[in-house]
């Protein structure tokens, strides 16, 4: 795999640190199982892109009409469009064998869906349209989640530090 440049920072290296070029075996990498569960990951990630540009609109839509949404809503709705849009790279770096781009994208996976889900019980914080599209998305990511955390893909992605522990033959 060729390292990613932009204007000359190595983004995978900076993204991933001291193992920033390990990438997983070709045959582990094209298995139809990770593949499947890569295209179900874009596709969930892109309805993901969906819903947080829905919230944007109706946002846009409700202050045209003259009912104020607050900064909040406009926060999160900017955030979490910006945030899925990273998870795309990600995802795009885990389908290319990177350990790092799964690594980041599993560990997101898990913790957004969390935060979001507390966040929308502070009473009075988001209008009731914001906190039932902050469970979609909730629901959403743990369905990302439980997709990289399948056997076979915690198989296809084994950490250099689990590696590096396993005996050799």
């Amino acid at each position: 795999m060729t390292a990613l440049k932009v204007l000359g920072l190595d983004i995978d290296k900076l993204a991933g640190g001291r193992h920033g070029h390990y990438v997983i075996e070709d045959a582990a990498r094209v298995h139809p199982r990770t593949r499947r569960a890569f295209r179900w990951v874009n596709w969930i990630l892109g309805v993901e892109v969906l819903v947080g540009f829905s919230a944007i609109v109706i946002a846009l839509v409700l202050e045209t009409r003259g009912t104020p949404v607050g900064f909040a809503v406009w926060f999160r709705g900017v955030v979490v469009l910006l945030m899925t849009l990273t998870l795309f790279f990600f995802a795009w770096r885990a389908g290319q064998g990177y350990y790092w781009g799964y690594q980041r994208l599993r560990l997101f996976s898990q913790i957004f869906p969390v935060i979001t889900l507390v966040v929308a019980t502070i009473p009075g914080l988001y209008p009731y349209w914001m906190v039932v599209e902050q469970i979609i998305f909730a629901v959403l990511m743990i369905g990302i989640a439980d997709f990289l955390t399948s056997d076979h893909m915690r198989d296809a992605y084994p950490s250099p530090k689990r590696l590096a522990e396993r005996p050799r033959s």
